[in-house]
């Protein structure tokens, strides 16, 4: 019976050690900067690790005030790439510790 408890005491370290290990790359995760771009490079949109928009620049080479749908297609492309881009690091970087824990 006290062999259990032993045991459990070991899993509980080890599940804080994991906690505090991801939290300190869900934190470095947040400081890194991700470039979202238009297929054509003309609208950059830069977020950091946690979806939050920092920077958008236009290439004024395509802003034309007849043809905004057009701007306004490439700013979404950029935005949209961009939170892929985190999505994916994201998913590779705190995958590791969600895989298998069910409603993560």
């Amino acid at each position: 019976m006290m062999r259990g408890m032993g045991n459990m005491q070991g899993m509980m370290k080890q599940m804080q050690k994991m906690q505090k290990e991801m939290v300190k790359e869900q934190e470095a995760l947040h400081q890194k900067e991700f470039l979202g771009e238009s297929t054509n490079g003309y609208v950059k949109a830069t977020f950091t690790g946690n979806k939050q928009l920092k920077d958008l620049a236009i290439n004024e080479a395509i802003v034309d005030a007849e043809d905004i749908d057009m701007l306004q297609d490439m700013v979404i492309m950029a935005i949209n790439d961009g939170i892929a881009k985190i999505e994916k690091e994201t998913e590779q970087t705190m995958g590791k510790y969600t895989k298998g824990i069910p409603g993560l």
